[in-house]
């Protein structure tokens, strides 16, 4: 698998160019914007654009879908939840995709929004706007975020702590390091631990 970042300065926020060695199939995760330099970067490593993953419906990761469709033929892929004013595929939670040769699972994390989903590709997370480096999404209410809180917790930190971490804002980590030096996380962790 080979990851390539794209971030967008219109739309502050990054896409990803996620392939199949062997096949030269790819996908896009989070199309905020789709600029020339994103065509170049598909076109000049010879790869097949399939599939477009949402992590959620916010504008800001799926404004350059039109433009993207203009020129692929991509079949797109949401939560259940979304509510975006486009045909795509629905997702549930923990559902495995078979796509650009690529499993792809489906992680329902909601507390951003309802159809946040993180998507896990081998050792990689792509999690939209639900974990940062160094922060987390936010939410609309207290309940929405302790909600979120709880999910990272329950549904990511169980992963192996050296998954890479691929943020829809901000740059790359691992979910090891998070666990050490996320404010936000490391504030429940200890709330937690206090009798």
């Amino acid at each position: 698998m080979i990851i390539h970042q794209h971030f967008s300065v219109s739309a502050l926020c990054n896409t990803y160019l996620v392939a199949s060695k062997a096949t030269g199939e790819a996908l896009l995760i989070d199309p905020g914007s789709v600029e020339l330099d994103l065509i170049n970067l598909i076109e000049a490593n010879g790869l097949e654009l399939t599939t477009v993953l949402l992590t959620h419906g916010h504008l800001a990761h799926r404004e350059g879908l039109g433009t993207l469709e203009k020129i692929y033929d991509v079949s797109v892929w949401a939560s259940e939840y979304s509510r975006v004013p486009f045909p795509f595929n629905a997702v549930g939670e923990h559902d495995v995709l078979h796509l650009c040769n690529m499993e792809i699972e489906a992680i329902h994390v909601p507390g951003h929004s309802l159809d946040s989903v993180v998507w896990k590709i081998g050792g990689a997370l792509f999690t939209g706007d639900v974990l940062h480096s160094g922060w987390i999404g936010r939410s609309g209410g207290y309940r929405e975020q302790a909600l979120l809180l709880q999910l990272i917790e329950e549904r990511l930190f169980t992963l192996d702590e050296n998954t890479l971490l691929f943020p829809g804002h901000g740059s790359p980590s691992k979910l090891r390091i998070e666990t050490l030096f996320n404010l936000a996380l490391r504030t429940r962790v200890s709330r937690r631990a206090v009798p």
